[in-house]
């Protein structure tokens, strides 16, 4: 894990460098200045000697603005160093998601994955700021300011043997009692992330049932949690500060006790006694130091394996050893396709699916909610890999090829259409970057989208708020239609994605995609009939089987299921009209 993590230095290396260095500098400054003010006080004010009271005033004048200046330049170098290391380790955990494939979001979670880019990164960079800053200037302090107390009396210094072990155990108990507690708590987070993206993506619906009472309740339940789980971690570290405290003022008691009987006895003098008590303050709030240092560590701790987690998942679409830089048609063949979301076996979503599909053909698809229509051609640009089976295109099989060949040949219009914050424009030219403003006005008008963009007042440049919501659900899907008409692919997906559309601006939209392309092969998923009866073929599917192939006039004669279909919508138009 920690190789992992340090990987994602990379060039703030110098900055975390030269913090432990620009402490250690800052600590010997600090540790000087008790001793420099005991021979003040022994040397200079005691004995009335005001020129070496006046020389070691200004030597201590100098060790502390030296000492400030390490200060703020450790305090630079750690700001840099952590925040460098935090925008490589997000960056690192975003591109890794990038090559996810959906089985593996789906088994983290869009809540979760957000959390720990956000939450969990920012909980290890100020890990990362305290253990290159805080973890080493407290190990030096306590080091060097014991040196000294042990140069200055070896008898006083031994209290401070009695009191190390103490604090040790004590933390060591605090720290494994609220350890597990933030592991907990984090988990918990990624629910609330969940439950309110759930709201502001649903808020019309929330609103139109009137459910705000039930989303708060939701809101508050999985809040309280959170705060009965920190209230309980903090109630352990809370034990942290009395320890602390408690082994301070013992400490001072012990040394000023011991310390003013050996005054008396001439076997330590006033100025000594001085700077132990300032080594006292000193070597116990490295200590406290420290205790800070393992508190962050045991909450960062869990942040920590929750990012691993995601680095170390490794996505289950992967280019072979020789992959095939070229789709020569679009031809497609399922053989013996079985398919599980799970890889379970006995929870098929697709059985021993046989299909043909020939380069340029329309192809129909449709069937009842749940029948596995979009399952069956996600698999077509490998969003996800067959269970058993071969999925061919061109000939070859898709895992033979590389991912971003075989995608660039495969547009998909999903059935959630989604369109990102930017002009429209900017959104069109997702399928393609280096298109020209022609180009874009050319699919525009084949997706029946050119006239609702010109009438508003930005055109072209209008633009599109996240997640597209400043149009209509039918404007969305003909900007999605042209978005994947523009890369002219080899084969084109629509995932009933004219169900928003009447059926005239339907009918236009085929008719200008059978004239643009008629060597893309074309497959429809729709609910109505009306949108694949004048396809080449009709596939129609039934609890992830093929339950019928045919063409419109073949099926209405022959197929129960499209028989069903066909009839109840007419019987709806019908009444419709009526």
């Amino acid at each position: 894990m920690i190789k992992k993590l340090a990987m994602c230095i990379g060039q703030y290396k110098k900055a975390s460098i030269l913090t432990p260095l620009y402490v250690l500098f800052e600590v010997i400054m600090e540790v000087a200045i008790p001793f420099l003010m005991a021979d003040l006080i022994d040397k200079g004010i005691n004995a009335g000697e005001m020129s070496v009271i006046m020389k070691l005033g200004i030597a201590l004048i100098i060790s502390s603005l030296i000492s400030l200046l390490f200060g703020i330049l450790a305090g630079h170098y750690a700001a840099v160093a952590s925040s460098g290391f935090a925008k490589n380790l997000r960056q690192k955990l975003y591109y890794a998601v990038q090559d996810f494939s959906f089985a593996n979001i789906d088994q983290f979670s869009t809540s979760s994955l957000v959390t720990r880019m956000t939450t969990d990164v920012t909980n290890i960079q100020n890990a990362y700021q305290m253990i290159i800053r805080v973890a080493f200037r407290a190990p030096f302090m306590l080091i060097f300011s014991l040196i000294m107390t042990f140069s200055i009396s070896p008898k006083l210094s031994l209290v401070f043997l009695a009191i190390i072990p103490f604090l040790g155990t004590g933390l060591y108990l605090v720290i494994s009692k609220a350890h597990p507690i933030f592991e907990r708590v984090f988990k918990t987070y990624d629910k609330l992330n969940k439950v309110v993206q759930e709201n502001l993506r649903g808020i019309r619906v929330v609103k139109s049932f009137v459910r705000e009472d039930h989303e708060k309740g939701k809101f508050h339940t999985v809040s309280k949690k959170i705060f009965n789980d920190f209230s309980t971690a903090e109630k352990i570290l809370a034990y942290n500060g009395p320890m602390m405290q408690f082994s301070v003022y013992t400490a001072i008691l012990l040394i000023s006790w011991f310390g003013a009987k050996m005054i008396v006895s001439d076997t330590l003098t006033t100025g000594q006694l001085v700077s132990m008590i300032s080594y006292t303050g000193q070597i116990l709030s490295s200590l406290m130091m420290l205790s800070m240092v393992f508190v962050m560590i045991t909450i960062s701790r869990a942040s920590a394996e929750r990012v691993i987690e995601v680095l170390d998942e490794e996505s289950d679409l992967k280019n072979g050893e020789n992959p095939i830089y070229d789709v020569k048609n679009g031809e497609i063949q399922f053989k013996h396709v079985n398919f599980s979301y799970l890889k379970d076996k006995n929870k098929l979503a697709l059985k021993d699916i046989n299909l043909t599909i020939r380069s340029g053909e329309t192809v129909g698809i449709i069937g009842g909610t749940g029948s596995s229509k979009t399952s069956l051609v996600q698999l077509i640009p490998r969003l996800y890999d067959v269970t058993d089976g071969a999925v061919l295109v061109g000939g070859v099989d898709v895992r033979n090829y590389d991912l971003k060949t075989l995608r660039d040949e495969v547009a998909v219009v999903l059935q959630k259409n989604i369109l990102f914050s930017g002009t429209i424009k900017e959104n069109l030219r997702w399928g393609n970057k280096d298109a020209t403003d022609e180009e874009l006005i050319r699919v525009c008008k084949l997706a029946q989208a050119h006239d609702f963009i010109t009438a508003f007042p930005h055109g072209y440049d209008t633009y599109i708020e996240q997640g597209g919501t400043n149009v209509s659900g039918g404007q969305k899907q003909r900007l999605t239609i042209a978005r994947a008409l523009l890369k002219r692919p080899k084969i084109l997906i629509f995932d009933d994605s004219t169900s928003a559309v009447d059926t005239k601006t339907d009918s236009l939209i085929r008719q200008a995609i059978r004239d643009e392309i008629p060597d893309t092969t074309k497959l429809i998923i729709a609910q109505r009939v009306s949108s694949v009866m004048d396809a080449d073929k009709i596939i129609v599917m039934e609890n992830g089987k093929v339950d019928a192939i045919g063409t419109h006039e073949e099926l209405l004669e022959n197929n129960q299921i499209y028989q069903e279909v066909y009839y109840s919508q007419a019987r709806g138009e019908e009444q419709h009209g009526a």
